[in-house]
């Protein structure tokens, strides 16, 4: 991510920290000194549009395979562990110890991907109002991160959000419908959302189909 996009730096986090940044269109990430949290609030931010979302033709073959199995907030700490795997700084144990509490508020949730009883892909992120903010997502199983990314936008069409907000544009993020908007029309759209009186709904039992 950018230098410039630093705003702040704290040496700790907390849950109150995270629950006054996002509406304020910052968000944390840990530093390689444990002591170092920098606070980002980017001039363009990248949103998946969820009315004009798009799943590529070869991934909706995927979905209708039936080859994973979806579940939502059963493994939350499971996902954030399988996240940090390949990001050991950003996502360090002062992430795991907030996330997780806001997890156990109903703040915090993850999208879980299953082939058979092996956990191999998810995202989480943040629910407030009716925005979401993704924050990591990890794959052991080619197209499981994907799967989790479709699922996560067709739940939060169902309970009606109004915002997914994915931080920054990425060539895997792009295939969805991603779009990169000016911080000043970032914050429009983060207050309407977050002014709806949506949730993002209890823990699911896992199914036998890629999305609800």
């Amino acid at each position: 991510m950018p230098v410039m996009d630093v705003v702040a730096v704290t040496p700790k986090l907390t849950v109150r920290m995270v629950l006054d940044a996002y509406p304020q269109g910052l968000f944390p990430m840990a530093y390689a000194d444990p002591n170092v949290i920098t606070w980002h609030r980017p001039k363009v931010r990248a949103v998946i549009p969820l009315e004009a979302a798009h799943v590529p033709r070869r991934l909706q073959r995927t979905l209708a395979s039936g080859k994973f199995a979806v579940t939502f907030d059963t493994v939350f700490r499971d996902v954030m562990k399988g996240c940090a795997s390949g990001r050991p700084v950003w996502i360090s144990e002062e992430f795991h110890r907030v996330y997780g509490e806001l997890h156990d508020r109903g703040v915090a949730h993850s999208a879980e991907v299953w082939h058979g009883r092996q956990l191999v892909g998810g995202l989480y992120g943040l629910a407030i109002g009716g925005a979401f903010f993704a924050e990591s997502k990890f794959h052991r199983a080619r197209d499981a991160s994907k799967v989790a990314v479709v699922s996560l936008i067709r739940r939060l069409i169902d309970r009606g959000f109004g915002l997914l907000e994915v931080q920054y544009l990425t060539e895997h993020l792009r295939q969805f419908g991603t779009i990169e908007v000016s911080h000043r029309d970032y914050m429009a759209r983060l207050k309407k959302a977050i002014d709806l009186k949506v949730a993002f709904g209890p823990p699911s039992p896992r199914v036998g189909k890629a999305v609800e």
